[in-house]
């Protein structure tokens, strides 16, 4: 089996699986906001597709799961799926279980929470004082005096904090075909009394190797301009200008403007310099996913932007055959079904359906000669 990640129709909000070649499975975010009592919501019912597809596999656990913030489009329902180890609430017998939960330091760290968000807080904490089962990205100075007041030291808990720049430790190339790389968050993100979400979330680089080709995947979140111009900074200055390269690219917070830059535009919107780099790093037949609702004709304050869309649409009909793809249109509004990208010796391949239904794939590119 080759590794695969997995986009699903959930709105506009967050869900994606990575399934590896060693049926370990990856799971980014969750957003279950499907109305049940209407036949005609075409967004997935992901409780009963997650756990159909575990069953399917023989697992009843996720090896990881990735919050990347604590806004509801990312956690939605979330609590009445996962079985959470810090009350006996969460733990009916038909809950998933995490081996290990990533959070940003934030996660742990924003007060006045309530709802799920609260819920995950209190997760979060629970297992980083029992020092097991997580994984926290960024290490701020409030954090060092939270675990102080908890009676524990950074030095306790260094081995599960992971900060831009490290690789994430538990997965390697050679074990799992897959290595992951932290852009963000920073330590400052999550310094300020009043932290922001999307500025603090986690920002990964996943490189998957398959019969020697590199395909790699840039996981962005609900990312800002400001937050993205500076990881191209930060990024180049190192000289580590190929954990900017993707073959995949999470569109940012569904396909707003404002992970381009800060004018939405008239027909399209003006990427920054940083940014429009970033978008330039797209290998040959890349493919940019928008986890979003359709993207509408006329103007909108929420994303998805047509502007921002139509940005991406041209960058990827600039360069060799890219596809731009959103998971409420594919492969139809009416009905969409979950967008998945195979992985191999081609490197990335999108699974695409024929119209009865039946599963291909479809090359989107052609091998390219000196592929890292």
């Amino acid at each position: 089996m080759m590794p695969r990640v997995k986009f699903y129709p959930v709105g506009n909000g967050d869900c994606s699986q990575i399934v590896l070649a060693n049926k370990k499975r990856l799971l980014f975010d969750f957003c279950h906001r499907r109305n049940a009592e209407d036949e005609d919501d075409p967004r997935i019912d992901l409780h009963a597709t997650l756990s159909d597809e575990l069953r399917a596999a023989g697992r009843k656990h996720f090896e990881v799961v990735a919050l990347t913030h604590l806004d509801d489009d990312h956690i939605a329902k979330s609590t009445e799926f996962f079985y959470l180890e810090h009350a006996k609430k969460y733990q009916d017998e038909d809950r998933k279980k995490i081996n290990q939960l990533w959070v940003p330091a934030a996660a742990i760290l924003e007060k006045g929470l309530t709802g799920e968000a609260a819920v995950w807080r209190s997760e979060a904490r629970h297992r980083l004082k029992n020092g097991q089962g997580i994984r926290v990205f960024s290490r701020p100075s409030n954090l060092k005096d939270w675990l102080e007041s908890e009676g524990l030291s950074l030095t306790d808990r260094e081995h599960l904090i992971t900060d831009a720049g490290q690789r994430v430790p538990g997965f390697d190339l050679g074990k799992d075909g897959v290595e992951f790389f932290v852009h963000s968050p920073f330590a400052k993100h999550a310094d300020d009394q009043t932290i922001l979400r999307n500025e603090s979330a986690i920002i990964l680089h996943a490189t998957f190797e398959v019969d020697n080709r590199k395909t790699r995947y840039l996981i962005v979140g609900d990312s800002t301009w400001e937050i993205l111009e500076e990881i191209v900074d930060i990024t180049r200055n190192k000289k580590r200008d190929v954990r900017l390269q993707w073959d995949i690219y999470n569109v940012p917070h569904h396909c707003s403007y404002l992970a381009l830059g800060p004018k939405k535009g008239k027909e399209q919107t003006k990427p920054v310099v940083n940014v429009q780099w970033l978008l330039d790093q797209c290998q040959k037949g890349a493919i940019a996913v928008s986890s979003s609702g359709p993207i509408p004709s006329t103007d909108t304050n929420d994303p998805p932007h047509r502007q921002a869309a139509s940005t991406y649409r041209k960058t990827i009909t600039d360069n060799n055959g890219h596809k731009f793809v959103v998971t409420m249109e594919y492969p139809n509004v009416k009905k969409p079904k979950i967008l998945e990208v195979e992985i191999g010796g081609r490197g990335a391949v999108l699974k695409t359906l024929s119209v009865v239904g039946v599963s291909s794939l479809v090359r989107s590119s052609t091998p390219r000669a000196g592929h890292l």
